[in-house]
């Protein structure tokens, strides 16, 4: 199975010891964020006019694979909510202008055919993972990495992540592996944690976990790499529990707190941080109506942060049991 399906079933296996209530209450706040379309938005801004919708809510690709991932994950993805996501893939295929959207579309139709046995590839041409294959290439830089868009000119440590998801996801084998190895080694710095993109000095906590992920994926960590990465894990442990995006933020994130923990286990070390400081935290940010906040400071829900909150929890549980 790929990655992106062996990760959401450890965290689905744990959120099912979760209490129903707790279940359907964010099963509830998920499906009120989705749009008449049948996608899913951020959580917008506040419009000036009274009298009209907050701006930024409209669907988007990203926010919506977040939405079905959540929903998967409480084991919640009926065949309705998957009909009515479906018709927004539809009309959404030809508007993939970015490797985020594609890994989005292909992650959410391939949920929607599980669930509803809706095949929006059903009309393609045969090829399609080949060709798929081709445009994909076309997001290569010369750094050896994958760039956010074709105008990108350096390689980025996540969408270099996301497409090796993308190659897996459509049973392709990923180009000139070892190329990819070398672009995710030298992203490394000597804090021990990796960085987005070369001209960066200072390490972050999501580009490490995806650059650990990638190298897992291609058996390129070593016992040295791997002791360098749990150090600088440490290093942005935050006082609430959770993981800090890096040295330099004095709070932790749900989204930190996903990636530091789930690259914690990936390294196979359950020692990294107190779980039950971690579940506290994590449940803190619950919204009374379902959803989860992004930190502390935060005051709004969004899909996105729900997932990354959702998925802490679940690797947790899924852990002890």
């Amino acid at each position: 199975h790929p990655y992106l399906f062996r990760l959401d079933q450890r965290i689905s296996r744990g959120l099912a010891h979760w209490t129903a209530e707790h279940r359907e209450r964010n099963r509830l706040f998920l499906i009120t964020q989705q749009n008449p379309d049948g996608g899913f938005g951020g959580r917008g801004l506040p419009s000036d006019d009274v009298h009209s919708a907050s701006e930024g809510r409209d669907s988007d690709l990203y926010y919506t694979a977040f939405a079905v991932r959540a929903l998967t994950a409480l084991r919640a993805f009926s065949t309705e909510d998957a009909r009515r996501v479906a018709q927004f893939l539809d009309m959404s295929r030809h508007h993939q202008a970015s490797v985020i959207d594609v890994v989005s579309w292909l992650y959410a139709a391939l949920m929607v055919q599980a669930s509803a046995g809706i095949d929006l590839l059903a009309a393609a041409d045969p090829n399609w993972p080949s060709r798929l294959a081709t445009i994909l290439e076309t997001f290569r830089t010369v750094d050896g990495g994958y760039a956010k868009t074709h105008e990108g000119a350096l390689g980025s440590t996540y969408h270099s992540f996301l497409v090796t998801l993308c190659y897996e996801l459509i049973g392709q084998p990923l180009p000139h592996p070892d190329r990819l190895v070398r672009f995710m080694h030298d992203r490394q710095r000597d804090d021990g944690g990796f960085v987005e993109i070369a001209p960066m000095k200072r390490s972050g906590t999501n580009p490490t976990a995806a650059a650990v992920a990638v190298l897992t994926l291609h058996s390129s960590i070593g016992k040295n790499l791997r002791e360098d990465v749990l150090a600088y894990l440490r290093d942005v442990r935050g006082d609430e529990g959770g993981f800090q995006a890096n040295t330099r933020i004095p709070f932790a994130d749900t989204l930190s707190t996903f990636t530091g923990f789930l690259t914690g286990l990936d390294l196979e070390t359950r020692d990294l941080i107190d779980s039950v400081k971690v579940e506290q935290f994590v449940l803190s940010l619950e919204q009374p109506a379902g959803g989860f906040r992004a930190a502390s400071w935060d005051q709004a829900a969004d899909v996105e942060y729900t997932f990354y909150a959702l998925g802490t929890l679940g690797l947790l549980w899924s852990d002890r049991h």
